[in-house]
């Protein structure tokens, strides 16, 4: 029997991730150079494809002493002292950042210059997204991310709870439920600004991985989507393997997978091209 290779049709590039990528290839392809303000994706073999077309990454030190130069920002979203520092420093910006984000800071900005309650954002510390969530607050925004963050919250005031877009449901309700607990004040609100594109690629590739006989896990170790991903894949499947492309690839595992249904997925930061010159491999 010979082996049959599928590959995920809802895996790869969220939408914020592929409008992103679009406007650096166009601006590219007519300018033949462009700064972008971090990884344009958690995938280095797609930065490093991009970079070969004249794309730069720098980092928040470079582009503070950058100046009268084009910039691209990706689409987890920026602070607003990323746009100050562009009328400063006579910058133009591609502003790539995902339209479901964007929503999201404007809430949480309109909601703390309210000013009467206490900001929190279940998120991961230091993920570009979450700083640029914890911004709108000028800082003041408590993030938990671990149980024990949840000492910094006082219980006895006003709190509204808010989201990254790419964090677990599960993990989101589960605070809900710990905040409610411990709430001594008079008014918890909670929102759930969970992508549901993101998201609702859990219950998709858990179904995905059991449809097969093995699975090839394409991603990046930078990619913290990637991991959560994959571990939900291999729970399913527990022949499922973690790669980052083809070359990855080594005889011993394309000798497991002869004969067998395979199916590829990949992290919302995997190119489909990726997981296409994997699969090619494989046959």
């Amino acid at each position: 029997m010979p082996t049959q290779v599928t590959i995920d049709s809802l895996s790869g590039f969220c939408p914020g991730v592929v409008t992103a990528i679009r406007k650096a290839e166009n601006h590219l392809a007519a300018h033949h150079q462009l700064y972008c303000l971090g990884d344009i994706v958690h995938n280095t073999r797609e930065v490093e494809r991009l970079e070969k077309q004249g794309l730069k990454t720098i980092s928040y030190d470079d582009y503070k002493a950058l100046t009268d130069a084009t910039v691209l920002l990706r689409a987890h979203g920026e602070p607003p002292n990323t746009y100050q520092t562009a009328r400063l420093n006579n910058i133009t910006l591609i502003d790539a950042s995902c339209p479901v984000v964007l929503k999201l800071q404007q809430r949480i900005r309109a909601k703390y210059l309210e000013g009467n309650c206490q900001i929190i954002i279940y998120g991961k510390k230091g993920h570009a997204e979450v700083v640029g969530l914890v911004g709108q607050t000028e800082g003041n925004a408590i993030v938990v991310e671990q149980p024990e963050d949840m000492e910094r919250i006082d219980f006895t005031r006003d709190i509204a709870l808010f989201s990254q877009t790419t964090k677990s449901i599960d993990g989101f309700r589960k605070l809900v439920d710990e905040i409610k607990k411990r709430f001594t004040g008079k008014n918890f609100e909670y929102f759930d600004t969970i992508c549901r594109q993101v998201a609702n690629r859990i219950p998709n590739i858990e179904s995905f991985a059991r449809q097969q006989d093995a699975v090839i896990f394409v991603g990046d170790t930078k990619s913290s989507n990637g991991r959560v991903l994959y571990e939900h894949c291999r729970n399913a499947n527990p022949e499922t393997y973690f790669i980052a492309d083809a070359q990855d690839l080594t005889e011993d595992i394309i000798q497991r997978l002869k004969g067998k249904k395979v199916g590829i997925s990949g992290a919302t930061s995997t190119p489909r091209w990726l997981m296409e010159a994997v699969a090619k491999k494989i046959k």
